[in-house]
């Protein structure tokens, strides 16, 4: 089974709008049983709050539901439990690191290096604009989800 834990800051926008799109692109395949995905965040600030209502909102618009998440943050223990642990941004990933300590499995990256134009994914919780973030978390799902296929073909 292929373990991915996407991460952010809150655990409330970018990282559930990653799980829940994989989720969803996973399940469209037929592919869920190969499948673990879940998000945590890198800060306690909102542990055990609900996915932000402009995520949900945007979401619901593809029939994509988040029903039950709630923030969750992220362990030194999950380094071990995950094969991609997938930040959304470059500061996501040097939070990540303080919390790791190293990567020394190369499992730690930013969502958008896996896509064609490597970036950071903006926060919604601070520019309001989920569409943008929507269309980024797809690109890098998608292209995310290649190369792992791509990975398990060799």
């Amino acid at each position: 089974m292929i373990q991915i834990l996407f991460v952010c800051l809150g655990n409330i926008c970018r990282s559930p709008m990653a799980e829940f799109v994989m989720k969803d692109l996973v399940k469209n395949r037929n592919m869920e049983d190969l499948f673990f995905i879940a998000s945590a965040a890198t800060s306690s600030e909102e542990i055990g709050n609900p996915v932000h209502p402009g995520t949900r909102k945007k979401l619901s618009e593809f029939g994509i539901s988040v029903e039950g998440k709630q923030a969750v943050q992220l362990t030194r223990d999950d380094y071990d439990k995950y094969d991609y642990i997938v930040g959304m941004e470059s500061r996501n990933i040097t939070n990540m690191m303080r919390i790791f300590g190293s990567d020394p499995q190369g499992k730690v990256s930013r969502l958008l290096d896996y896509g064609q134009r490597p970036r950071d994914i903006a926060d919604p919780w601070y520019t309001g604009d989920f569409d943008t973030t929507y269309e980024d978390v797809l690109e890098g799902c998608e292209a995310l989800f290649l190369h792992i296929c791509n990975q398990n073909d060799k």
